[in-house]
């Protein structure tokens, strides 16, 4: 049994839709959450600046003596998670697009990843693509637009509605049938995505890692007791009254929890 906090972080609020499925899962875990909000968004970066991030969010995260670390986020996990997980001593857990679910779900064989530009030039998706794809086309969709209309709690309005048109329209007018949501920041879309596209299949990974996540503390012996009173921390580098705001208008507080503390 350990009862320090598993550390979680994102470049925003896209991670607490890993966050949420993780408390129901393990709801006696404390989480502490870092929101990179200074340096969102991380897709358009660079591969080394999202690294050098990524770097130092970790040492933040332990210094509040987590006892693991999730990077709930497709592009820092492509550019970093390999590195962190050589060089710190807790174990990581990060995300990864969901091809090989979406390969065998799709009846026309054609799949649409829909994520930002930093997680599909990355050597993780191609090896995934490689590794997983076969038997269905694989398409990436790159988009760098949809991530802000979250951050900026746009979700359920005209604007959202027609940049998910925008991303997807082409690739399901060619015949996809499946989209794998390749940002946790597009699991806020998926209404929109389901009103503009009915009959497509979503792909989403954020119950899959929550669920690989407490595997590990249970593989590792790092389950906190059983009686023990989780709750949620949350570390926010920039504006801390506009990311509480937005977490409040897309309803996150409501299934995952209100935070007991926020930092900033």
């Amino acid at each position: 049994m350990d009862a320090r906090p598993v550390g979680m972080f994102d470049s925003g609020v896209g991670g607490l839709s890993v966050y949420r499925v993780f408390r129901e899962i393990a709801p006696n875990e404390r989480v502490v959450y870092f929101a990179d909000t200074a340096y969102f968004p991380y897709g358009p970066r660079s591969a080394a600046e999202v690294r050098k991030r990524a770097f130092a969010i970790t040492h933040r995260l332990l210094e509040a003596d987590v006892k693991m670390i999730v990077v709930a986020c497709n592009t820092a996990s492509a550019a970093a998670i390999a590195d962190l997980r050589e060089i710190f001593p807790v174990p990581f857990v990060g995300m990864v697009p969901g091809v090989k679910p979406a390969a065998s779900l799709s009846r026309s064989h054609r799949v649409a990843i829909l994520a930002t530009s930093g997680t599909l030039d990355g050597g993780l998706f191609g090896k995934v693509v490689d590794e997983f794809g076969r038997g269905a086309t694989i398409r990436a969709v790159h988009d760098d637009t949809l991530a802000p209309i979250v951050e900026q709690g746009l979700v359920g309005t005209e604007i959202s509605r027609a940049a998910v048109r925008n991303a997807l329209g082409g690739e399901i007018r060619a015949g996809a049938d499946t989209v794998v949501l390749g940002c946790t920041h597009f699991n806020f879309l998926e209404a929109d995505i389901r009103a503009e596209f009915p009959g497509v299949t979503l792909v989403d990974t954020s119950e899959p890692v929550a669920r690989r996540v407490a595997a590990v503390l249970s593989e590792r012996d790092l389950r906190a007791p059983v009686h023990a009173a989780g709750g949620l921390d949350v570390i926010v580098s920039g504006d801390r009254d506009q990311f509480k705001e937005v977490c409040e208008g897309l309803g996150i507080w409501n299934r995952a929890g209100r935070p007991s503390g926020v930092v900033k």
